[in-house]
């Protein structure tokens, strides 16, 4: 499975943007996926994940109330849609598939990923 991110870029402060996560090669089995960032100096953390059907989600903290993660199955794409932009969203934005069920926090679960996608939150 190769999975392409896309729909980063230069956003202003309160602003939103929408990520998407094509899945191509193996897909003929749905995966839970999920997204994580990581910024200058920092680990990559845990943004949020989204089961295979697309009906149970789950966000960090930092995200919560601004984030959505979703997901079209026929188009095999996982999207994430961020509002309210602050500057600490500032990161790469990797996506990430898992074989199973399951989705996961940890980025060692994944079996899956993207190259990345750069979010820069500007004034």
């Amino acid at each position: 499975v190769q999975l392409q991110a896309s729909g980063g870029g230069l956003v202003q402060f309160g602003g939103s943007l929408r990520l998407s996560c094509a899945a191509s090669g193996r897909t003929d089995s749905i995966y839970p996926m999920a997204w994580f960032r990581q910024a200058p100096g920092k680990e990559r953390e845990f943004v949020a994940a989204i089961n295979g059907v697309g009906d149970r989600t789950y966000y960090a903290d930092s995200v919560k109330g601004r984030g959505t993660i979703s997901r079209e199955n026929a188009k095999n794409t996982v999207y994430l849609q961020m509002n309210s932009l602050k500057w600490e969203d500032t990161a790469v934005y990797y996506c990430a598939a898992v074989r199973g069920s399951k989705y996961y926090i940890l980025a060692r679960n994944y079996d899956y990923w993207g190259q990345g996608t750069l979010v820069t939150v500007s004034s």
